[in-house]
C-alpha cells in the first residue's frame, strides 16, 4: 500500500462514459449481499435501520 498524506486532495474530472454507479452491499442472516437485489419489504427494512457506533455503546 502507498504511504500517502491524507491532506493533499488531487480534484479532477471524470466524463459521465466513465462513471460507475456505487454498490451498496450489506450482512443480511449471516452473509453479505447488494442491497440492490433485496425484495421491497428488505429494502424498507434497511432505510428503517438505526447505525451506531458499538464502541458508544459498552
Amino acid at each position: 500500500m502507498e504511504d500517502t498524506d491524507p491532506k493533499i486532495l488531487v480534484k479532477f474530472k471524470i466524463d459521465d462514459e466513465e462513471r460507475q454507479p456505487v454498490e451498496c452491499w450489506t450482512r443480511v442472516m449471516g452473509y453479505f449481499r447488494p442491497v440492490s437485489g433485496y425484495n421491497t419489504g428488505k429494502k424498507a427494512e434497511f432505510k428503517e435501520r438505526k447505525w451506531f457506533k458499538e464502541s458508544k455503546i459498552k
